[in-house]
């Protein structure tokens, strides 16, 4: 196969880039990029892979997250007295009534200035008694879409959960003021909302104040369930839950660093994906785990002052948040929580004791702090919004024994799709450390052994913004 002059090009830039002398040559659309190092090269194909950085657009946004603003929904929250999930529903002052139509008045103003992209419901069941719902209640979300305006069947959600709970979970008349635990993510919420409703979006973006998290998930159950029935596209959902502080109980400060919860083998993984699993690796390589790779790649810079630590773990020890029913059905999700958690300002009834004061106060809360996280979710919502998706049906082939990798994928709908990048890391390395610009192709061949390294496939816009990265499974034909 000849080499064009794109061709040439593109291997001279590997060549220099990465210190090898292979050839590259770029097929048509239906045909395959043939990417060959050297024999016995010292480096593989491709160059280091440097994080994205943010846009001038999206720097414009993370500059106008208020973190007044955040206090300020905080402290209205908190006002309620409780917001506990069988506490009043028709009280205009106290309860989680009066919370969620605060909530929802707030939502519809944001949604007034959108030129009718953004649409705000009270999303409302009936609950049956079941564990730690004694009577029938009603659980109502209050959900904002912002419908996207290319590609809107493609969904990115981000919730936090407006109940709150004392010491005793089953007590809906004691002050349970939750400010960490969770008025901090609703905040986080509300300042999103506030900052895309006049900001156009290529696909829908959903914005979420979920209810009865503490008496066991079940309003982002609900909405999970609602998303699998219309069978939604959703390809990110995160849950901002106790994301107030960055100080433990015994004084240990990090306010610059948010974690994130992202689990290695899937939920859903069904009995044949696990033997697949097994037999080809692919424990760290979850659509959730790639979703926090990308978190990492667009949002921990100097535009949102933060660094985000990714935990190799559904959620924290033994417990659980509201991005676990997303992945019951199957959806991309992970939990963002502060980095230190102190336990005397979470579910605890309001009291001094031994010197000692308890509750989840406001004034334990670091409003700059939830404000950076706000821009951490702010850069990663954007980021998913405005780029390409995740590609689909992406697969090595290995029909036959070969030391090369053959990839293939479906090309996106994306109306400005530029291309495509093979990306690949060492099976011990955490993160993707190398790409090969492929260019708009929907396969290509690596000289480079399936069973060393681990490979990966992502999308580029004419924008440059890159997607998440999809993991290939093996196609035998």
């Amino acid at each position: 196969m000849g080499l064009s002059s794109a061709g040439r090009s593109r291997r001279a830039f590997l060549s220099a880039s990465a210190g090898i002398t292979g050839a590259v040559v770029l097929a048509g659309s239906a045909g395959a990029a043939d990417l060959r190092p050297s024999p016995g090269g010292a480096l593989p194909p491709g160059e280091p892979i440097p994080p994205q950085q943010p846009g001038a657009d999206l720097r414009a946004l993370l500059a106008q997250v208020d973190e007044r603003r955040v206090e300020d929904v905080v402290r209205k929250l908190v006002s309620f007295g409780t917001r506990h999930t069988l506490s009043s529903q028709d009280d205009p002052q106290r309860g989680i009534g009066a919370a969620r139509d605060w909530l929802f008045a707030e939502m519809q103003s944001h949604a007034a200035r959108s030129e009718g992209r953004m649409t705000v419901e009270l999303q409302s069941y009936d609950q049956e008694p079941a564990d730690r719902i004694p009577v029938t209640t009603r659980i109502t979300n209050v959900v904002a879409t912002i419908r996207g305006t290319a590609t809107p069947e493609r969904v990115h959600v981000v919730s936090g959960h407006y109940d709150s709970r004392a010491t005793d979970v089953m007590d809906a008349t004691s002050d349970a003021p939750g400010a960490d635990d969770d008025a901090s993510g609703v905040a986080v919420v509300l300042e999103l909302a506030r900052l895309l409703a006049e900001t156009p979006l290529e696909s829908t973006v959903v914005l979420a104040a979920v209810a009865a998290e503490e008496q066991g998930l079940y309003g982002a159950n609900h909405m999970a369930e609602l998303f699998a029935a219309e069978g939604a596209d959703v390809r990110a959902m995160f849950t901002d839950d106790i994301v107030g502080a960055g100080r433990a109980d015994d004084g240990t400060a990090d306010p610059r660093t948010i974690r994130l919860f992202a689990e290695g083998v899937p939920t859903s993984e069904t009995p044949d994906e696990a033997e697949i699993r097994r037999s080809v690796g692919g424990e760290n390589d979850s659509p959730s785990r790639q979703l926090a790779r990308f978190v990492t790649d667009v949002a921990a810079n100097d535009a949102t002052g933060m660094s985000v630590r990714v935990i190799y773990r559904r959620d924290r020890f033994l417990r659980g948040g509201d991005h676990i029913p997303f992945l019951e059905k199957g959806f991309p999700a992970a939990r963002f929580t502060e980095p230190h958690e102190d336990f005397r300002h979470q579910h605890q009834d309001v009291r001094d004791e031994g010197g000692v004061r308890y509750g989840d106060l406001p004034e334990f809360c670091d409003f700059g702090y939830i404000a950076r996280v706000a821009r951490v979710n702010l850069a990663a919502l954007f980021s998913l919004a405005q780029g390409p998706g995740a590609p689909t049906g992406v697969v090595v082939r290995t029909a036959e024994l070969t030391n090369d990798t053959e990839l293939v994928w479906e090309r996106g709908p994306e109306p400005d799709l530029a291309g495509y990048e093979v990306v690949w890391r060492e099976t011990t390395d955490p993160d993707w450390t190398h790409r090969i610009d492929v260019g708009d192709t929907t396969a290509a061949v690596i000289d480079l052994s399936k069973d060393n390294v681990f490979f990966g496939v992502r999308a580029i816009d004419a924008d440059g913004h890159r997607s998440p990265v999809t993991f290939p499974l093996p196609q035998r034909d």
